[in-house]
């Protein structure tokens, strides 16, 4: 029996993950998907399609799974990806259902130029969006605003709030290592805070 898995790249915008999963439950009932499994990916979509959940999630789906998705450009950050993903979803015979652009990526010559227009139109967007932010960034330090962390130790740290434990944890003679974990933080981060402390 086919099935339908349900793909969402979750970013940290909780919102979105919302909007994304609403749309794509609606189009499931429209559609009479019974059962989707849903897979989130948090995996940096600089990453290539395979080494994210999504290249394993297409690995074990079988012909005639049906693979939902809210968009396009969630599949992949460039129009080539999106058509190898295309590509191959319709080598293993899986139909490809994109719910905000109303389309199913069969692998036709037609579904081809569509995901290569969507994938383009995606992709565009983010450059023009990334060029909008490098262009202000730009405008802000010629206006003399400090861009960054400002430099030197901050006047507050996470590990203040813990100053006395820790302080007990090396009167009783626990290693560092064992004291970052107690407190739940790198070694690192202690080490740093020991030394700006004394």
């Amino acid at each position: 029996m086919a099935q339908v898995f349900v793909y969402l790249r979750v970013s940290t915008d909780v919102q979105d993950v919302a909007n994304q999963k609403a749309g794509v439950v609606a189009y499931c009932l429209e559609q009479r998907f019974e059962a989707p499994a849903f897979v989130e990916d948090t995996a940096s979509g600089r990453k290539g399609w395979r080494e994210r959940p999504l290249g394993a999630l297409i690995g074990r789906c079988q012909a005639g799974d049906v693979l939902v998705v809210s968009e396009i450009s969630r599949l992949a950050r460039s129009t080539l990806q999106v058509l190898e993903i295309m590509q191959e979803c319709a080598t293993r015979e899986v139909r490809l259902h994109a719910v905000k652009n109303r389309i199913v990526l069969d692998g036709s010559l037609q579904a081809r130029v569509i995901a290569t227009v969507f994938g383009l139109a995606a992709e565009i967007e983010r450059e023009l969006i990334a060029a909008r932010t490098r262009e202000a960034l730009r405008k802000m330090k010629a206006e003399g605003v400090q861009l960054g962390r400002p430099k030197g130790r901050a006047k507050k740290h996470k590990l203040d709030a813990h100053a006395d434990r820790i302080e007990q944890y090396l009167k009783l003679g626990l290693d560092k290592l064992a004291i970052a974990k107690l407190v739940g933080c790198a070694p690192n981060t202690l080490y740093k805070w020991l030394q700006h402390s004394k």
